[in-house]
């Protein structure tokens, strides 16, 4: 299937996507490190993380949102694989924040909400930012 090389409007949305994906990549890298450096100011309720404990929640926040920052400066560059990667890590993304809901559970919904606007963005406008890059 053949990306339309024509640019609109919605080209906003692309570098928004990537934006928001560099500003979560970091807000992940920051929160990974507060949990790994300081495991003991997150509260958990008993129960509520799975798998883990708090400071290997936060080596994993800390690798996505290094993964998701370098991503979000490639998509919004144009570059036609972070088209792909973006959609997924964003994915990934959600799925890590509901797995953080029990210890911050207003911050995960927020990211939630903004994960389900860029895979949009990147879905259905994605096209338009690699014309440009052309």
């Amino acid at each position: 299937m053949a990306d339309n090389a024509r640019v609109t409007g919605w080209i906003g949305w692309i570098w928004f996507a990537g934006m928001i994906m560099i500003m979560a990549g970091l807000f992940n890298v920051l929160t990974g490190l507060l949990a790994i450096i300081h495991d003991d100011l997150y509260v958990p309720a008993a129960g509520r993380l799975l798998a883990f404990d708090i400071s290997g929640w936060g080596w994993i926040h800390l690798l996505l949102g290094i993964v998701l920052t370098v991503t979000g400066v490639a998509l919004s560059l144009g570059q036609g694989w972070a088209r792909v990667a973006g959609v997924v890590l964003v994915m990934l993304n959600a799925v890590t924040q509901m797995a953080w809901i029990g210890v911050n559970p207003w911050w995960s919904l927020i990211v939630i909400a903004l994960d389900v606007v860029v895979i949009y963005a990147i879905v259905v406008h994605g096209g338009e930012a690699r014309a440009l890059s052309d």
